[in-house]
């Protein structure tokens, strides 16, 4: 089971969450690319920290939406997000081969992870933009998106995801983050629910559905309360229960 969290959020003065701590915990890094958060000495430090403790660097892609940290949906066109999607990418992929490391794969952030679930015109961009850049580009998304079902046809490795953290509504998706109880904080509950996917592939609703899924990764949530102590009860009971964490990329 391969285990992410999105870091390099901070941007200039402005800090985001505690990189240094999350990086050993993980096995993949979702590193925003400038346009959501993040800055150019940010994308930096935080490949070349990975590249160090041999963590896989992803490309966190989002929409142009600094001052909203990427959580307000656009209605941007094809043409302005496969722009979007390159500029990050090839920004990223710099930065990284800078410092020795690469680009392994492609997670999206806030606004355009949700609207990418089930607009196909949105998601239809991205992989366009992917394979532009380069075809064999693994994505990493919520299992059932429209997003991956586009990336598998067009011929991406596709993987899925899963929340330990976030609450799901009964179709598999995830309440959505702006909206109340989105987030679980119960270090205990996220326990919990992380073993559980990790060894059943099941993860409860808001409603109490059992929801079944089939997650290659979980990922660890490094800016909300307490995190950092979270992903590493989460990494510890993982590891206790016998589950191997390697990266999927």
């Amino acid at each position: 089971m391969d285990l992410n969290a999105d870091l390099g959020e901070s941007f200039g003065t402005w800090n985001m969450g505690d990189d240094a701590a999350m990086l050993p915990l993980v096995t993949s890094a979702s590193v925003a690319c400038g346009l959501h958060a993040g800055d150019p000495v940010t994308m930096l430090d935080t490949c070349r920290a990975a590249y160090e403790l041999d963590v896989r660097v992803g490309a966190h892609l989002g929409y142009p939406d600094l001052a909203g940290f990427g959580l307000r949906a656009m209605d941007i066109t094809f043409d302005d997000l496969f722009g979007a999607v390159l500029y990050q990418l090839g920004a990223l992929d710099g930065v990284a081969h800078a410092v020795g490391a690469s680009v392994d794969y492609v997670k999206l952030h806030g606004a355009l992870y949700d609207r990418t679930m089930r607009d196909a015109e949105q998601a239809s961009a991205v992989v366009a933009a992917i394979q532009a850049y380069d075809p064999g580009l693994p994505i990493l998304g919520l299992e059932g998106s429209a997003l991956l079902g586009i990336a598998r046809d067009a011929g991406n490795p596709v993987f899925h995801e899963a929340f330990a953290d976030r609450a799901y509504l009964p179709d598999g998706t995830l309440v959505p983050r702006l909206e109340q109880e989105s987030v679980i904080e119960d270090p205990e509950e996220i326990v919990e629910r992380a073993l559980r996917l990790a060894l059943k592939g099941e993860v409860l609703a808001v409603d109490g559905t059992v929801i079944t899924l089939t997650p290659h990764s979980l990922c660890l949530h490094g800016d909300t309360p307490g995190s950092v102590a979270v992903a590493a009860a989460v990494r510890a009971a993982l590891e206790k229960a016998g589950v191997e964490l390697e990266s999927f990329a």
